[in-house]
């Protein structure tokens, strides 16, 4: 089965869930990689009151694999703290663009932990390629979409698809990519949140 055909399965299989519970749910989710790697997502799954379902990725259950170490965690409070941005913003942005990796590159030349560009990181004056550069360049480019919007759901859209784009569309762009992208942080930073 290809990783689409099998994303799909997983998808068809929640949206029957959706179905079936009204509200909130959880739900653990197995994905298996090309490579025969398997993540376990946990919820939440999140569903409208008016029965349209919010397609959300679940984050991931926290494992030692899947936990940022603890280098990126320490840079992310102080890259926070400096910009005023909340750590548990920052670091769900950092899940989502790289999964923590410093060694990541996107098809579009991103770089690092926040995946930065490397003209975004020359405007902001840091150096992609280091980790602390990267980390530092995000959290301030967050902040600065912060300003800019004063919604969190605006900024994310802004992080992934530029602030020329949420500008242009007066609000999160109608990018299949870009929607995902804010209801999968949102998501993790709602499963995040204490009971």
């Amino acid at each position: 089965m290809k990783r689409g055909d099998a994303h799909r399965t997983v998808l068809a299989a929640a949206l029957c869930l959706s179905a079936m519970t009204a509200g909130a749910a959880s739900a653990q989710v197995l994905s298996i990689g090309d490579d025969g790697a398997v993540t376990t997502y946990a919820g939440p799954m999140v569903y409208s009151d008016s029965g349209a379902t919010l397609i959300v990725r679940p984050s991931p259950a926290a494992t030692p694999e899947t936990a940022p170490p603890q280098e990126v965690v320490r840079l992310i409070h102080e890259s926070s703290a400096r910009h005023a941005v909340p750590a548990h913003l920052v670091e769900a942005v950092a899940w989502q663009e790289s999964r923590f990796n410093n060694r990541a590159v996107s098809p579009k030349g991103a770089l690092g932990v926040m995946q930065l560009l490397p003209k975004t990181a020359s405007d902001l004056g840091v150096d992609p390629s280091d980790l602390r550069g990267n980390i530092e360049g995000g959290a301030a480019y967050l902040a600065q979409q912060l300003r800019r919007f004063g919604d969190v759901r605006l900024a994310l859209a802004a992080y992934n698809a530029g602030p020329e784009a949420v500008r242009r569309y007066g609000g999160i762009p109608p990018y299949a990519e870009t929607q995902a992208y804010v209801r999968a942080i949102l998501a993790r930073l709602a499963a995040a949140r204490p009971e």
